[in-house]
């Protein structure tokens, strides 16, 4: 019956606004430092199964093929894309890029990650006390800390996280710069602010310094962008909004057949 089309339909019309909602969120931070992008999966609902595959047909032979009809679709899970965005050069010393895997770690509130967070965003400044935080609102506390002396004249982040200063015209190294990975990246929760938290499905962070292997070196002077494609976000609106139509459509076209059906009784 058109009824069953017109639940698929919503369904459907459901999914496509879940995915134009994503879509707006990635196209809206293609400026956004460190931004890993999303994508929207999903899955088919759902079956009326009207005939089993190989059931006997009325010669007593065996079908080689059933009759299904579907329910339509919903959204199964959205997937983080972790590809690193492009290089974009800064010339400033305590902005820091990570070539390849890992995450730098920030002391976050409580409420967050029971107060310990991960991001890709390494746009660092030094506070009153020269620790290194954030250039964010709230301005996270890099973990471990790194705390520069304050007569300091000069900072060199080397590839494998070492931080040295120059103070009183004599380099020294003043921290280390540890970076984190996990089992599974793709479930981290994502906190908003460039954080994002570890959960049971990312499984627990693994610590390790810049170019051990597995993790990425660190690139002094550089941060990492977006890694957003305007272009190809584009072209997925253009073919979610089609969609979307096309779901509306099947929504009117069942409507007129069960105003046609309705019309038959009179």
């Amino acid at each position: 019956m058109a009824i069953t089309a017109l639940h698929s339909a919503a369904t459907g019309m459901q999914a496509m606004d879940t995915k134009l909602d994503v879509i707006a969120n990635n196209i809206a931070n293609t400026g956004t430092t460190g931004f890993k992008g999303s994508r929207v999966n999903f899955e088919d609902l759902f079956y009326e199964v009207r005939r089993q595959p190989g059931s006997l047909n009325s010669l007593g032979q065996i079908t080689s093929t059933g009759l299904f009809v579907g329910l339509g679709t919903r959204v199964s899970s959205s997937q983080l894309d972790m590809r690193t965005g492009s290089p974009e050069e800064t010339g400033r010393e305590l902005d820091i890029m990570i070539q390849g895997e890992g995450f730098f770690k920030v002391q976050s509130f409580d409420s967050i990650g029971n107060g310990e967070a991960y991001t890709r965003d390494g746009r660092f400044i030094a506070d009153r006390d020269g620790n290194l935080v954030m250039a964010t609102t709230d301005g996270f506390y890099m973990q471990p800390q790194i705390t520069l002396p304050v007569d300091y004249s000069d900072v060199t982040i080397q590839s494998d996280g070492r931080v040295m200063a120059v103070v009183d015209g004599v380099e020294q190294e003043v921290g280390q710069i540890s970076i984190y990975k996990f089992p599974n990246p793709h479930g981290l929760s994502q906190e908003g602010g460039n954080l994002l938290t570890e959960t049971e499905a990312s499984g627990p962070a693994v610590e390790g310094f810049p170019r051990d292997p597995g993790f990425g070196g660190l690139l002094q002077g550089f941060l990492e962008a977006s890694n957003v494609d305007p272009v190809k976000e584009l072209v997925g609106l253009i073919r979610t909004q089609r969609n979307f139509e096309l779901n509306s459509q099947t929504i009117q076209a069942a409507n007129e057949v069960m105003q046609t059906v309705g019309r038959l009784g009179r």
